[in-house]
């Protein structure tokens, strides 16, 4: 039995009628089975709801009006100025003024001034200066006035009254009832043995630190939100990739199924395809969770509500873009000097600090010398307030010195904590040092590795893209096997993610490298455990790539720079 070419040509249009027919009723049910296997992430809950733009710069600037970090540094550097102003206190003249009231409720003198008994002699009444006569009186009128005189101011009841003739007391307060005192005092120092520069020099350092402590974590807090915000970027990014990957898999389902039942393929490709389709699945729940992750971790950071949606407006692959504040023209030519690294000359003025700390201590061996002077006026009426006229002036002047002769090995003591205080500040200098130089070379070694992988990308994706598009059609034409359509579409899928992924490493490696001389440095531990984490997530993408998997597999990528950074889509379909 024989066929003409358009007899065959009419037979296969028929039956791809009938299997289209066929497929379409089946995909009335699968669409909703693969829908229904997809999560529903909380950035997708919330889809009915106005997403808010959020732009780069955004981001960073609530990022620094909201910041706890930059709050308490800025505490540090009010602090600090305090304790200037308590240091140079001293080189300046102290005066202060005092008022006081006493009333004394009973006096020892009391009895010293107390009226004669009434069994002794009377005096005669005052005044006692009447008794006192000139001297052309007679001798014996001289002597009863002064007999006189004497009974009045011993025995007088108003021994205190200036009447009576006798002492006044109350000008010197002996027994008074009421006193009152204004005082006005003051007091310079006019040698401490260095102990007021050591407390000056100290201050200012301790201020200074305080200063580029601040500058530092602003400029930490940059790159944070950068890393996080890029971050954020690239996993939409990924989930894209991931989705679109599952979308081609669907494709090829459809396309298998429709030539199986026309009768061009196997049963067992077909249960390739859809193998393939489950396996996808988890890939792209993956990336919406770790989508959904790196947009918590850019809220927490930038204070916004966790429900709130946003929607990012920085591309990851926008060279131009910069944080406020941050010149990129820098990360051409970085300042990688030691010495001008923020922790290094935190350090520095640590060891000034304490040195001024030393030259404190030592300075109590030495005497010092003090000038004080105090004046008031004092009065003690008997009975309610005095008026001016009661007052009366009371001034002195001080010069003190004072030397310490023992005190118990008190002073040893306290130089001895100061020096190994300066020794520790020391060692901490010579380790920010060691770590500023060799972070340094790391930030620069860093971004060398992001450039050369955005080179090495360029133009990958698109050969990948246009390979996938020609295996597509060559798999439609039956000229080649769904693995090299699977192997094509992960080999598209490896160089969209390692696009994505090199331009995430290279903004955020260029913003590090112009914030370079203001970051802190990053500790030898937490690179070698970055090191391990990465190591690690390389064996767990090797070892399924060599059971199950074609070449050029993507996996789960790690970051070469700060920051968390999401899992790429994985093509373990097969």
């Amino acid at each position: 039995m024989t066929f003409h070419s358009a007899d065959f040509g009419r037979t296969r249009w028929v039956a791809l009628a009938l299997a289209l027919a066929t497929f379409a009723f089946g995909a009335l049910s699968a669409p909703r089975t693969l829908r229904a296997q997809q999560p529903l992430t909380h950035a997708d809950s919330l889809a009915t709801t106005t997403a808010h733009p959020l732009s780069l710069d955004d981001a960073v600037q609530i990022a620094q009006n909201q910041s706890q970090v930059v709050r308490i540094a800025n505490n540090a550097i009010t602090r600090a100025r305090g304790n200037q102003y308590v240091a140079r206190s001293g080189l300046f003249p102290q005066v202060s003024a005092s008022a006081n009231y006493t009333r004394t409720l009973a006096s020892q003198f009391a009895s010293a001034f107390a009226a004669p008994s009434k069994t002794g002699p009377t005096g005669p009444a005052g005044p006692c200066n009447q008794y006192l006569f000139n001297g052309d009186s007679s001798q014996l009128a001289r002597v009863a006035g002064l007999e006189n005189y004497a009974r009045c101011t011993i025995a007088g009841h108003n021994a205190s009254d200036a009447s009576t003739g006798g002492i006044d007391f109350s000008k010197v307060g002996f027994g008074s009832v009421n006193g009152y005192t204004l005082g006005l005092s003051g007091s310079q120092n006019l040698f401490t043995g260095g102990r007021l520069s050591g407390l000056i020099q100290s201050a200012n350092a301790t201020q200074r630190s305080a200063a580029i402590e601040l500058t530092a974590q602003r400029a930490q807090l940059r790159l944070d939100v950068t890393s996080a915000y890029y971050d954020a970027a690239l996993s939409d990014r990924l989930l894209s990739i991931a989705q679109a990957s599952l979308q081609q898999t669907q494709d090829l389902l459809k396309q298998t199924q429709l030539q199986q039942q026309v009768g061009n393929t196997s049963e067992f490709d077909l249960l390739r395809a859809q193998v393939s389709v489950s396996n996808q699945l988890p890939v792209v729940i993956q990336a919406q969770s770790t989508r959904e992750v790196a947009y918590l971790r850019l809220k927490q950071l930038i204070h916004l509500p966790y429900e709130q949606r946003i929607a990012l407006t920085t591309s990851v692959e926008d060279s131009t873009a910069a944080p406020p504040g941050v010149d990129l023209a820098r990360a051409q030519s970085p300042d990688t000097l030691t010495s001008h690294r923020a922790p290094v000359r935190e350090a520095d003025e640590a060891v000034t600090a304490q040195k001024g700390q030393l030259k404190v201590a030592r300075s109590e061996r030495i005497p010092t010398l003090s000038l004080s002077t105090a004046y008031s006026r004092l009065a003690y009426p008997s009975s309610g307030l005095p008026s001016l006229a009661d007052f009366h002036p009371n001034w002195t002047v001080t010069l003190a010195t004072s030397f310490p002769i023992f005190l118990g090995g008190r002073i040893r003591g306290d130089e001895l904590v100061a020096q190994s205080n300066v020794r520790d500040a020391q060692a901490r200098l010579e380790q920010a040092r060691e770590g500023a130089a060799l972070d340094s070379r790391v930030a620069l070694n860093t971004m060398r590795q992001a450039e050369a992988s955005l080179a090495a990308s360029a133009g990958t994706a698109a050969q990948a893209q246009r390979a996938y598009q020609i295996a597509e059609v060559r798999f439609k034409e039956g000229i080649s096997t769904q693995l090299e359509l699977n192997d094509t579409r992960n080999q598209l899928a490896q160089a969209l993610v390692n696009r994505a992924q090199a331009s995430r490493d290279v903004q955020v490696a260029r913003v590090r490298l112009a914030l370079l001389p203001d970051l802190p440095v990053q500790t030898a531990t937490a690179g070698q455990t970055n090191l391990s984490q990465q190591q690690q997530q390389q064996t767990q993408q090797q070892a399924p790539a060599q059971t199950t998997q074609p070449a050029g597999t993507p996996g789960q990528t790690t970051p070469s720079t700060g920051g968390s950074t999401p899992t790429g889509p994985s093509g373990n379909n097969q």
